[in-house]
C-alpha cells in the first residue's frame, strides 16, 4: 500500500510554530519548506542564528577571503537538527549557477557545493546569504500529522527581501503577520474544540 499524496504540497511555504508546540529545537522558528512529497518533508529554520562566521565558515573549509566579506550580510544558521554538518546556501538569483544550485522561487536560490562559498569569498559571489548548517525533516506523514495536531501554521513564502531582510528576532511574529496572526494572542495551550 503507497502513502497517498499529500492534499496541498508546502513546497515553497514557511511553516510557523504554534506557542504551544513543546519542542526546543523548534520552539518559535519559521521553516522554509523546500521539499514535501509523499516520502516526507525537508525545510530550512530562518530564525535560529549561530554564533559561528562566514570567516570561520571559510577556516572549516580551507577557504582563503581574497576581499572583506561583512558576516552581516552572509550570517549563519542552525536549519534544524538533522546532519547539522551539511550546509545549505540561500541567496538571490546571480549572473551564474554554482555545481548545485537549484532554484526554489523567483528571487531565490538554494546552492549546497563548496563553489558558491569561494566565490563569495573572492568577491564573485552572492552579495548577500544565508549559511544554513543542518535541516529539518519529516518522514512520510509526519508533517501532515503535525499540521493536523495544530502544531504549525502555514504560509506561502514571501519574497526574497522577506528571507533577507527580516531580522532574525522579528520573524516568528513577522511571519505570523503574513496570515494576520498575532501571535501573542494565542494560547500556549494546544486544543480542539
Amino acid at each position: 500500500m503507497t502513502t497517498p499524496e499529500p492534499t496541498s504540497g508546502l513546497a515553497h511555504h514557511l511553516l510557523i510554530a504554534m506557542p504551544h508546540l513543546d519542542d526546543p529545537g523548534f520552539d518559535q522558528t519559521v521553516t522554509y519548506v523546500i521539499e514535501h512529497s509523499a516520502e516526507g518533508a525537508m525545510g530550512l529554520t530562518l530564525n535560529r542564528p549561530q554564533a559561528l562566521t562566514i570567516q570561520r565558515v571559510f577556516e572549516s573549509m580551507d577557504i582563503v577571503p581574497r576581499v572583506s566579506v561583512d558576516p552581516a550580510l552572509h550570517p549563519v544558521l542552525s536549519g534544524g537538527p538533522v546532519d547539522p554538518q551539511t550546509g545549505f546556501i540561500l541567496h538571490p538569483p546571480c549572473q551564474q549557477m554554482w555545481q548545485s544550485t537549484v532554484v526554489l522561487a523567483p528571487g531565490l536560490w538554494l546552492t549546497t557545493s563548496r563553489d558558491v562559498l569561494a566565490a563569495i569569498a573572492c568577491g564573485q559571489g552572492p552579495e548577500r546569504s544565508l549559511i544554513v548548517l543542518g535541516y529539518a525533516g519529516w518522514d512520510a506523514g509526519q508533517l501532515e500529522q503535525e499540521l493536523a495536531e495544530n502544531v504549525w501554521l502555514t504560509v506561502p513564502a514571501p519574497t526574497q527581501n522577506w528571507v533577507f531582510e527580516v531580522p532574525f528576532p522579528e520573524r516568528w511574529h513577522a511571519a505570523a503577520h503574513l496570515l494576520g496572526v498575532d501571535l501573542r494572542l494565542l494560547s500556549a495551550t494546544a486544543g480542539h474544540a
